[in-house]
Parts: structure tokens; C-alpha cells; sequence
């Protein structure tokens, strides 16, 4: 070899001979051979043929799928969801787990669910290669919603190797945040479906691998390791997700009182109990309609009370205590974005997806604690709802007290700029908004800066308390 390029031969050699090492440290080690776990060609049924009864509901979910291309906000779910790494499948959970999974952030989850996934995922080639079913999108000769037609063509469609990731991923969250089970596993739900819109599998395929995460999922506790990097995974997340001070108290309503005891003026509308609300259904935890405060928040809303009413006013309440339960509802219908039903009355500007970003739906609310109440006023000469301009609940601008006017001086301005659609309110329905601010800010209530209804007492006796028993009349 030439004296000159021989030393540049080892040194190129040296640094290759380095980053092969680098990279060997981070290979991930599975909990298992794939030989050692269950074989899914024996495990699960063939698919079915194409000219069975069976085949026929395949083909009608075919249809439903591209249906569902209309939809915007579902395709770009689809979208989404065709990204096969670790990190946009662990982003797409974010919500619904509760918290962004990284190998910085969270390095103890992130281990348990990339050598987890590493394992299971192998278990997908057998049955794909022994059945070789041809793709819905190769048998119409299709586009695919998704455009991975080239790295999928001539690979087998059974069992959706998308899908058993995304299941195996809910259920290995489920066991780490119990508590979030339900939405966690609706948003592995849609993961599957996803597949079906896209093109990329057949109904068939979807729903035979959610089976084959199941048994995978089963065999991961074989292993001492995975149990052992189960609880590391489960002892980060409930220190990472536990609030400072939080102290919940269950089933314990002893410092409550039924409102319309204590304000027995007030008139009751307790939207959660039925179903003109933004979610469309009654919520969680509303087991009569009725209303509960603290006694502390009671009494000082019985002064409000008493104020408004020698105005010529009574107070109407939409809700006060609120359940851990509810709220854990509104976080569950948020994470399923394609359920819009109540669009058109809470959130016609919005896509359902920014709900959490832009803070609306929210883990915890004050009204856990007992203190925060969610009020309009009632005019007793018209014998209507007072004039607010804007419904309760209403997702926007329009709905902050600073809308069109200042809220400190009380002075209307007009001004709607924060309108994305150019809304706006008179100066008789901002000096409404005014009237009930004055009253509830005047007995002890600090307002919210993003809805006019909203108050809190001040003074509240369960600062970091999130109380959990269900709202009924209490005896």
C-alpha cells in the first residue's frame, strides 16, 4: 500500500471502528428472541379470501375509509399516523397519557417502551410473509391517502404492523397510567383506523392485529426485565404528573353544602346533567342536577345573591363543583378528535385538535376544589337570561371579560380584533357582563381572564384539595 494512504486507511478505519462502537451501545436489546415468543401464523386465523362472505364488510370499510378522507382534521390524523418511529407514535399519545414520552424527559418510560415495542414488532414479519395478502390499494389500484404506495407495494397486509404497534403502545401505557386508561386506549382505537383510511390495510387486518398486540403484550411479563422496567416506568410517571400539595380527598362532601340551600334565590341550569353542552352527552360524576359549593363559597354567593336580587336580578348557575371524574371525561372526549357533534354551539372557530394547546380542556379545574362556580344573571322583569352576548361554554375570545371592552373601568370600547371571525358585542351586553362581574368581584370571587361566567372565591378553603365524590343532593 502507498506510505500515504496507508495512514489515512487506519485512521478512516479507527473512526469507523468508533462509530460502530457509539452505535452499538445504543442498539436496544429485546426482552426476547423473536423465536422465543408466540408464533402469530399459529396464533390467529387467516385472513379472509377474497371471495367470502367476510370479504364483503373488508370492502365496505374500505369505503368508509375513503370517506373519511373528506374529513380534514381525521385525514391528517391518518397522516400522522403513517409515521413509523418511535417518536411520532409516542407524540400521538402525548395527550391522552399526559405526558410527552422522550429519552431525555422521561428516560425510564422511554426505555420500557422502545425495548418493548423492539420486541413485538418482530413478531409481525412471520405472518406477513406466510400469508403475503395482497393491500387494499394494490388490489384497486389505488392512491393512498398517505402516498407510501412504493414501500408498501408487494408487502404483505396481514397482520397491520401500524396497528399492533399502536395497540401494544396503549395497552404498555395503560398498565403505566392506569388512571388514563380510557383515553389512552381510545386514542390507540383511532391509531388502527387510521390504517384503513389510509389504504393500507383491510378491516380484517386491523382487527386481527389488536389481537396479536394482546398476546404480545402477554408475553412481555414473561420477562423479569420488562416487569422490573415496568415499575421504574410507573414510579417516573407518578413522580412526574403528581401536583405540588395536591390532596384528594374522597367521597368526603362534609364541607359542602347544596346550594340552593344556602342560596335559595338562585335558579339551577346544570348544563353537565344533560346534553346541551359542548361534549353532547350528560358528563361523568353528575349523578342529579343539582349544584354543591363549599360552605365558605356558599356564603359568600349568598351576598352576591342578595345584591343582584335588589337589583332586579337572580343568579342562574350552569355549574359549580366538579367532580375529578368529569374532568377526566372532558380530557377523554377531547382526545377523541373526530367526535365534533357540538361544534356548531361551543367551537365553530376551532378545530377540536388545539382544544388542549390553547388550554379549554384542561387535567385539573378549580371547580375540583369546590369554590369556582360558573353563573349568568336572571332578569326578573323580563324573566329571561340577562343579555351577555355569548352563550356559556363558548370556545373564543368572544367569551373573555376584555372582549370589546375594559374590564377594569367598566368602559365599552368596541373593540373586536381578538375576533377570528370578526364577532363582536353591543355596549348593553358588555355592561351585562359588567353588572355580574362587579357583584361576584364585590363579595370575595376573582374573575377568569377567559370567561365572563367564571369566578373563583378568593379565599377558598381547599386551595390544592380536588375532591372526587360524584355531584348529588347531599342529605
Amino acid at each position: 500500500m502507498n506510505r500515504f494512504f496507508r495512514p489515512l486507511a487506519l485512521g478512516v478505519g479507527l473512526l469507523l471502528s468508533a462509530v460502530l462502537g457509539l452505535r452499538a451501545q445504543n442498539v436496544v436489546k429485546p426482552y426476547f428472541q423473536v423465536g422465543e415468543l408466540p408464533d402469530l401464523v399459529k396464533c390467529l386465523p387467516p385472513p379472509p379470501a377474497f371471495d367470502s362472505p367476510e370479504f364483503g364488510y373488508d370492502m365496505m370499510r374500505y369505503a368508509w375509509g375513503k370517506q373519511q378522507r373528506c374529513d380534514s382534521v381525521r385525514a391528517a390524523i391518518a397522516k400522522r399516523d403513517a409515521v413509523w418511529s418511535y417518536e411520532a407514535l409516542l407524540g400521538e399519545f402525548a395527550v391522552p397519557f399526559g405526558l410527552t414520552v422522550s429519552e431525555q424527559a422521561t428516560p425510564e418510560i422511554w426505555k420500557l417502551m422502545v425495548t418493548a415495542l423492539t420486541t413485538t414488532d418482530a413478531m409481525r414479519v412471520a405472518p406477513k410473509a406466510y400469508y403475503h395478502r395482497q393491500r387494499p390499494f394494490e388490489r384497486f389500484d389505488d392512491k393512498m391517502l398517505t402516498g407510501e404506495e412504493n414501500d408498501l407495494r408487494g408487502e404483505g397486509s396481514y397482520p397491520s404492523g401500524h396497528t399492533m404497534r399502536g395497540w401494544t403502545c396503549a395497552l404498555l401505557l395503560a398498565e403505566v397510567a392506569p388512571q388514563r386508561a380510557d383515553t389512552i386506549f381510545a386514542r390507540g382505537w383511532i391509531y388502527g383506523e387510521s390504517r384503513v383510511i389510509a389504504g393500507a390495510h383491510w378491516q380484517s387486518d386491523v382487527d386481527a392485529s389488536r389481537v396479536a398486540a394482546s398476546i404480545a403484550y402477554d408475553a412481555l411479563h414473561a420477562s423479569p426485565e420488562f416487569r422490573a422496567q415496568m415499575l421504574k416506568a410507573q414510579a417516573e410517571y407518578a413522580a412526574l404528573t403528581a401536583p405540588a400539595g395536591l390532596a384528594v380527598a374522597e367521597n368526603d362532601a362534609s364541607q359542602f353544602v347544596n346550594l340552593t340551600d344556602a342560596v335559595p334565590d338562585a335558579i339551577l341550569e346544570i348544563r353537565y346533567f344533560g346534553t346541551y353542552n359542548f361534549v353532547g352527552e350528560r358528563i361523568d360524576g353528575y349523578e342529579q342536577p343539582t349544584a354543591l359549593l363549599t360552605r365558605r363559597a356558599a356564603a359568600a354567593l349568598k351576598a352576591v345573591s342578595d345584591d343582584v336580587m335588589r337589583q332586579g336580578y337572580r343568579l342562574k348557575i350552569y355549574d359549580a363543583y366538579r367532580p375529578q371524574k368529569a374532568v377526566d371525561h372532558f380530557v377523554r372526549w377531547a382526545a377523541n378528535v373526530p367526535d365534533t357533534k357540538m361544534k356548531d354551539y361551543f367551537y365553530p372557530d376551532l378545530d377540536k385538535s388545539v382544544l388542549f394547546k390553547q388550554e379549554y380542556i384542561m387535567d385539573h379545574s378549580g371547580h375540583t376544589r369546590g369554590s369556582t362556580v360558573d353563573l349568568t344573571l336572571f332578569d326578573m322583569k323580563t324573566e329571561k337570561e340577562l343579555d351577555m352576548g355569548g352563550t356559556f361554554d363558548w370556545f373564543g375570545p368572544e367569551s373573555h371579560p376584555d372582549f370589546c371592552g375594559n374590564p377594569d373601568t367598566g368602559k365599552y370600547t368596541g373593540n373586536n380584533s381578538k375576533s377570528p371571525k370578526g364577532r363582536t358585542i353591543t355596549a348593553q351586553q358588555f355592561a351585562n357582563r359588567m353588572i355580574l362581574r362587579r357583584a361576584m368581584m364585590a363579595h370575595g370571587f376573582k374573575p377568569l381572564s377567559t370567561e365572563w361566567w367564571h369566578f373563583t372565591l378568593k379565599d377558598e378553603p381547599f386551595p390544592s384539595t380536588y375532591f372526587t365524590f360524584p355531584v348529588n343532593y347531599l342529605p
